[in-house]
Order: structure tokens, then C-alpha cells, then sequence
């Protein structure tokens, strides 16, 4: 299975939003090489042009720099375009409670002038991302659609809100939207640096430079780590679901539950180091444990996912092994 066994009409046109960053950037690569045509819009301010630079120069590739915070950039990058994946957004729970007016700006308007666009411009699916964080202060586990609980970050809110436009604009105007809550994606270019990195690669990196890792809080917060291909899988069935399965939201994780001090200990393992990590406060905003329900998605969207943890995770750390030279 996987994303390679899903098929479009000859001549598709894709618009990836958010395409230079790490989840967009490999949307990008996923439907260059089975042949369709993509336009990828990002402003740069956390995507990467080095993500998407050897694209330039393929004719079925097209790069435009513009921010969706401006609706006349986002129907200019709409037009003429069959599918829309939005994956502009500003992530990072603890960088939206630093500041919570940028991240209304860009996740909640830039994401409806992006839905706004896509109606206007007869887009025919329009699939964009959402987080598990909307499940906040829910303790079931798994997380199951219908079951969230209050939000409690700035982040989550907005991606709150996006689902409930994606609702709206199905319900009000026909648009065929799909909501993806992403459970902790992981893999190849998923940046490493800086204080709001992901955690994956922020570990791989300091073990393989001979750094001490700091985990925030105790190490038994849980998560359902999830590798990009199977990110791509969702976004492109969602594309092809049907229209009753549209106006809603779907979990896509890997389906499982890790404790982080066992992903430590499993990357100290893999890359043959021995290191006690340092502790830290635990982040504010942060969803204590996470795993993904994915039966909805199974059955309304076909997500199967390919990939386990274990999978990922070596394509991962051989990825960064051959990037951190």
C-alpha cells in the first residue's frame, strides 16, 4: 500500500501551501515523481527554499513565493488548480503562547483566505492540516474524533477553529474539505535547530554531535510518533475520498503510543551512544499523552499507514546521519 498506489486524473494540478516546509516540501516531491503538476506557495518564514530548490527547473513545478495571509496571493495560486493541500502554518505549542495574534493571523485567516481562494476557484478537494493538539485536556485514550476535550494552547485553538470553517465552508458552500490532525510527524528534513525544534530530530542531532539532550518534564508523556510517508498517504486519499466524507476531521497517526524516555533510549541504541539525559521543566501548553484512534480515517479515507515506528525511524536517523555530515 502507501501513497504510490493512488491515482489522479492525467494533467492534476496540485497547489501545496506550505510547500517548503518540512511536511509540504515532501508533498511536493511525493506528487512530482508520479508525474503530476504542483505549484508550491510559502512565504519562507519558517519553510525552507533549500527544501524545494532541485524541483526548480522541472516544467511541471511551479514556485511562488507569497504569504496566505494575503487573499489576492492565494486566489492568484488557485486558479486553474484541481486539489489544494494546505500545510501552511505556523507550528509549535509553546512558541503560539509567546505569541498568540501571529498565530491567529496565519493558521486561522490564512487558512480560510486559503478556503476563501479554493471556493472561488471551483477547487475540486481541499485538504488541510490540523493537529492532535485539538484534543487538549482529554485524558481518554485513544484519542477518538468526537471525544476532545478543552484546548489549551494558542496552536490549538487555531487549528480548532480551521476544522470548524472546514465544517462550514462543506456545510455553506460545497467545498469539499479534510481536516488532518497530524500526531507528531517525524522524518527526512524535519529541522533539528532551534529552541522550538521537534523533539526526534533535536535528539538525533545532539547525540550525534556529542551534545546532552534535555527532556521536557519526566519522560513518560506518550506520543504516537508518525512518519512523513505516511502523512503524504493521508493527504493524497483525502483527495480522492468521497463527498460524504467531507466537512470533517480524521486523526492520522501510526496508531501507536511511545513513552519519550523510550524513544531516547531506543535512538541511544541506534546510534551506539551511551548518555544520561538532562531534565527540564515540563511545557506549558503540551498535551501529556497522545495516540491516534485511526478507524475513521481507515474507513472514510482508505488510510492505511505503511510505516510502523520502527520503520521510520531507521530511514530517519540515516537520513540525518548523511544531512548533519
Amino acid at each position: 500500500m502507501g501513497y504510490r498506489d493512488v491515482k489522479f486524473r492525467e494533467g492534476s494540478v496540485f497547489l501545496v501551501s506550505g510547500g517548503a516546509g518540512f511536511i509540504g516540501s515532501n508533498i511536493c516531491d511525493a506528487l512530482i515523481d508520479m508525474g503530476y503538476t504542483v505549484r508550491c506557495l510559502d512565504d519562507l518564514s519558517t519553510g525552507k527554499y533549500e527544501n524545494i530548490e532541485h524541483l526548480e527547473g522541472n516544467d511541471r513545478f511551479t514556485f511562488i513565493k507569497g504569504d496566505i495571509r494575503n487573499l489576492d496571493t492565494c486566489m492568484e495560486a488557485c486558479k486553474g488548480v484541481d486539489y489544494v493541500l494546505n500545510q501552511a502554518a505556523w507550528g509549535s505549542v509553546p512558541r503560539s503562547i509567546e505569541m498568540p495574534l501571529l498565530y491567529e493571523e496565519i493558521n486561522i485567516r490564512g487558512t480560510l483566505n486559503m478556503m476563501e481562494a479554493a471556493r472561488e476557484c471551483g477547487v475540486k478537494k481541499f485538504v488541510y492540516a490540523s493537529s492532535s493538539s485539538v484534543y487538549g485536556d482529554s485524558t481518554t485514550l485513544p484519542k477518538k474524533e468526537g471525544q476532545e476535550g478543552k484546548v489549551i494552547s494558542p496552536y490549538a485553538l487555531t487549528k480548532k477553529v480551521d476544522e470548524e470553517y472546514g465544517r462550514l465552508y462543506k456545510e455553506l458552500y460545497g467545498l469539499d474539505t479534510y481536516g488532518l490532525r497530524y500526531f507528531n510527524v517525524f522524518g527526512r528534513r524535519q529541522n533539528p535547530d532551534g529552541m522550538y525544534a521537534a523533539v526526534i530530530p533535536k535528539f538525533i542531532k545532539q547525540l550525534l554531535h556529542g551534545e546532552v539532550p534535555t527532556i521536557n518534564g519526566d519522560g513518560r508523556q506518550s506520543r504516537d510518533f508518525t512518519y512523513i510517508d505516511n502523512v503524504i498517504e493521508a493527504n493524497l486519499r483525502a483527495c480522492n475520498a468521497s463527498t460524504e466524507a467531507a466537512g470533517q476531521a480524521y486523526n492520522i497517526g501510526a496508531g501507536g503510543r511511545l513513552f519519550l524516555i523510550d524513544i531516547y533510549n531506543y535512538l541511544c541504541k541506534a546510534l551506539d551512544k551511551d548518555v544520561e539525559p538532562n531534565y527540564g521543566p515540563a511545557r506549558k501548553g503540551d498535551v501529556r499523552d497522545s495516540n491516534a484512534d485511526i478507524s475513521k480515517a481507515r474507513e472514510l479515507l482508505g488510510y492505511d499507514p505503511e510505516y510502523d515506528f520502527e520503520k521510520g525511524i531507521a530511514l530517519a536517523i540515516d537520513w540525518y546521519k548523511e544531512y548533519l555530515k
